[in-house]
């Protein structure tokens, strides 16, 4: 079993006072419903509580913010994109195409803080201290994400490995830019009030060239220290250093390195600088002297500054392994035991010592949100380094870690559809999860309806899109929308809903004389045997077009059939038998002696009161004075087609 982790921070909801007063609170997939009670710990209960409010309480309030839903966005396409390239990836390209991902993440996360920083001007100041808020975290996240990118990703060895530390500093550490602009831009840049902290911050980054071209403007303007400033110049020009195309191999480099170390301190020893201290605190830096470097932490800005530049002038081809113990001094030199240790030092702490699971782990308790170890831990899992690590409650650290983020992504309104990509990801219990947030998206729209659906039926998830159907069946049958509920109960397969809807087609027919959504029942084809009441209402319809088209004797022996099968409804046999009065006054003797025999029969059960086979529960006719008229009619009318039928077949036969 993994260590378990400390108490979690306590969050306060204002007005609620939990120390008196029993609390009521009520989960859902994203978020909490909280609410004090009537009910008090110490005294007598009150009848009202004091705090009448309802709270919601999200997980992930991150989801609602307009820039980082953007974020959320473009990361999107970059997940969804590595997960269909993983089967092509393989040896040299593998590793390129991974790093390449990496820096498309980062690239997304600069895009984010830039456009922060843009609204930010312009914002208010207090929007604006919310805003920075989330520049600094976002900042933070990009500089944890560089660091496991050069450790994890791109695997950098040694001599090459400070080349990317280096470049990792200069990134996030950007003064020195806006410093270099500023100094530059001024009509005497050695005389600006800044020209050695700037030299200074160029040799702390390693940029000797450019800390060189700033010293030959110092000569330039002073001609008593040109001589100093040329001769610490060829000492930063002839500093050894891996350069990516450079075939040296590492002994050679520290060989050289070891020269050129020895040379510096040579000219420290003979005093070569000591007319012109700032020279003098440039070569002690460039010898690697802490005590030189500790006194440029104003400058340094943060230990990893410190750490980087440390090792950039003490030992340039250190080895992955040697980084944490570096790390570690680096911190205690820096920070000399003045602060606890804070949420961001954890996380590169774990970083320099290779503990991939400490770094998810520290980034899990600090950040609000899942979408950073969500990204990176399954970026680290296609570098398979992750592999060997189980959760003790269920699956994988990376599909663990996706999936709570992806059900952070269901709770918003938009997002939702962003978080099926992240569950289909997830092989073990994606499908479930799922499932479980499908049936809980409240489908305001059928244009929404109609784009879960699709999901569902992509996924072959059966039992959802019945019930989706189901949902959609009710609201239109709610709305009066008929042809709508009888569409969606088909597709639903759900029999007891169709016949209620095809009751409803039937009630309204009665009621207007007429069929209402007429392309939809007259198109249902093998659709209609979903239920007997479906099949009635098909066949009935085919019998007003068959009888429009004057097919009377088609049509007669549909409405027939319609009447013996026993599928029509015994409430509206009268109608039938109603239908059947034109064909039995038609001058051609439409229905046969044993067809009106047939007729007759019906018509007796129905005045008879005996229910029919199989509806214990049919409504029985009503005598009334309309419906006494309309039976005697239909008897003359049966009587006179019987007898017309049996001469005519009589002289049939005879002939």
């Amino acid at each position: 079993m993994e260590e378990l982790d400390a108490e979690p921070t306590v969050t306060l909801i204002p007005g609620v006072n939990s120390k008196k007063k029993q609390m009521c609170f009520d989960w859902g997939p994203s978020e909490m419903l909280v609410c004090e009670t009537s009910f008090n710990k110490k005294a007598k209960s009150e009848k009202v509580p004091s705090c009448p409010f309802i709270h919601f309480i999200r997980k992930d309030e991150d989801v609602y913010s307009q820039i980082l839903r953007k974020l959320f966005n473009e990361s999107h396409g970059i997940f969804v994109g590595l997960q269909r390239i993983e089967e092509e990836l393989t040896g040299k390209s593998r590793k390129a195409q991974l790093v390449r991902v990496s820096k498309n993440y980062r690239s997304v996360i600069r895009a984010c803080m830039e456009e922060m920083h843009q609204i930010a001007i312009a914002k208010d100041p207090a929007g604006g201290r919310q805003l920075n808020s989330q520049i600094s975290i976002l900042s933070a996240i990009e500089l944890i994400w560089n660091l496991c990118e050069i450790l994890f990703i791109e695997v950098a060895p040694a001599g090459s490995l400070l080349l990317h530390l280096l470049d990792w500093i200069r990134l996030h550490v950007c003064e020195a830019d806006s410093l270099l602009a500023d100094v530059l831009g001024s009509e005497n840049p050695s005389k600006h009030e800044s020209f050695w902290n700037l030299v200074t911050i160029l040799v702390l980054q390693g940029r000797l060239d450019e800390a060189r071209q700033m010293l030959s403007k110092e000569a330039d303007a002073n001609p008593a220290s040109a001589g100093m400033c040329r001769l610490l110049g060829d000492l930063m020009r002839t500093m050894p250093i891996l350069s990516p195309g450079n075939t040296q191999t590492l002994t050679e480099l520290e060989l050289k390195w070891q020269h050129w170390h020895e040379e510096c301190e040579r000219h420290l020893q003979d005093g070569t600088f000591i007319a012109n201290p700032q020279l003098e605190c440039l070569c002690k830096i460039m010898l690697g002297d802490e005590a030189a470097l500790l006194e440029q932490k104003e400058l340094l800005s943060n230990w990893y500054h410190f750490l980087v530049t440390r090792l950039l002038y003490s030992n340039p081809t250190v080895k992955p392994i040697d980084l944490h113990y570096y790390a570690q001094s680096s911190l205690d030199l820096f920070m000399g035991g003045e602060s606890g240790p804070e949420p961001l030092n954890n996380i590169l702490m774990a970083a320099f010592e290779f503990d991939i699971h400490q770094v998810i782990k520290e980034c899990s308790i600090a950040l609000s949100n899942w979408w950073f170890v969500a990204h990176l831990t399954d970026l680290l899992d296609h570098c398979r380094l992750l592999q060997s690590h189980n959760l003790y409650f269920g699956s994988n650290m990376r599909e663990f870690l996706l999936l709570e983020y992806a059900s952070g992504l269901f709770a918003h309104h938009s997002m939702w559809q962003l978080a099926v990509d992240y569950f289909d990801s997830c092989p073990e219990l994606g499908r479930v999860s799922l499932e479980l947030h499908i049936e809980r998206i409240p489908l305001n729209t059928e244009q929404k309806a109609l784009k879960v659906l699709r999901i569902c039926e992509q996924r072959q998830m059966t039992e959802q899109v019945r019930s989706i159907c189901k949902i959609l069946a009710m609201k239109a049958v709610r709305n009066n929308r008929l042809g709508s509920a009888l569409s969606w109960s088909i597709r639903a397969k759900d029999a007891a809903f169709a016949t209620l809807v095809s009751d409803r087609f039937l009630m309204d027919y009665c009621d207007r004389g007429c069929f209402s959504d007429l392309d939809l029942i007259d198109n249902l084809g093998p659709a209609m045997m979903l239920s007997d009441r479906l099949t009635f209402l098909g066949k009935y319809r085919e019998f007003h077009r068959v009888y429009g088209e004057k097919r009377f004797a088609d049509a007669a022996s549909l409405l027939l059939s319609l009447m013996t099968s026993q599928i029509a409804p015994r409430s509206f046999w009268m109608t039938l038998l109603t239908d059947a009065l034109p064909l039995l006054e038609q001058k051609q003797v439409i229905f046969s002696a044993e067809q009106t025999y047939e007729l007759m029969r019906c018509l007796e059960d129905l005045t008879s009161e005996r229910p029919v086979r199989g509806e214990p529960d049919a409504q029985l006719f009503q005598d009334d004075d309309i419906e006494t008229t309309k039976v005697e009619m239909l008897r003359l009318a049966l009587a006179r087609n019987l007898a017309r039928a049996i001469i005519r077949e009589g002289s049939l036969e005879g002939s």
